[in-house]
């Protein structure tokens, strides 16, 4: 399998976690999509999104077949909005394309949350850092990684 920089980070920080890789084209592959060539549970995939609000930025992770509540989000956060970036800033902001961008190894580590519903569960899986390739992790070690918070993003 193709070594991502989430990859490399996670090897360089002993965190326990198994690599998955489906055939890709490059081209953007939507986390619905991702979980059904994978065959996996979509109670335990989850997405990335990057946020902002003015200059701030914020990563977001959340239940991939679920829709993002930005509002309730904002108020979780503590910020009184929050905005989806524009699919063009993601790349030059994170070093990630759509439908590769993993919480981990982003250019700069940025505010980072956690959908709580993934607090409980063993195990998680986020995008390893490029499409076609995700990686199943303990949340708790993702948090810890990525110094997140867990918090209720995804929407009611």
């Amino acid at each position: 399998m193709l070594k991502t920089n989430a990859i490399r980070i996670l090897a360089q920080h002993k965190i326990q976690y198994e690599e998955l890789a489906y055939e890709a084209n490059d081209k953007f592959t939507s986390g619905v999509d991702t979980i059904a060539k994978l065959n996996l549970d979509e109670n335990l995939a989850y997405k990335t999104i990057v946020c902002h609000n003015q200059n701030k930025y914020f990563v977001l992770v959340v239940p991939v077949a679920k829709e993002i509540d930005l509002k309730k989000a904002a108020k979780n956060i503590g910020q009184k909005t929050l905005e989806l970036i524009a699919t063009k800033d993601l790349l030059p902001l994170t070093g990630y394309e759509r439908g590769g961008c993993s919480p981990i190894g982003m250019k700069k580590l940025w505010p980072t949350f956690i959908d709580k519903s993934a607090e409980t569960l063993d195990y998680i899986y986020v995008s390893a850092g490029k499409i076609g390739y995700q990686v199943k992790l303990n949340p708790k070690d993702l948090a810890n990684l990525v110094k997140a918070k867990f918090v209720d993003i995804e929407q009611d």
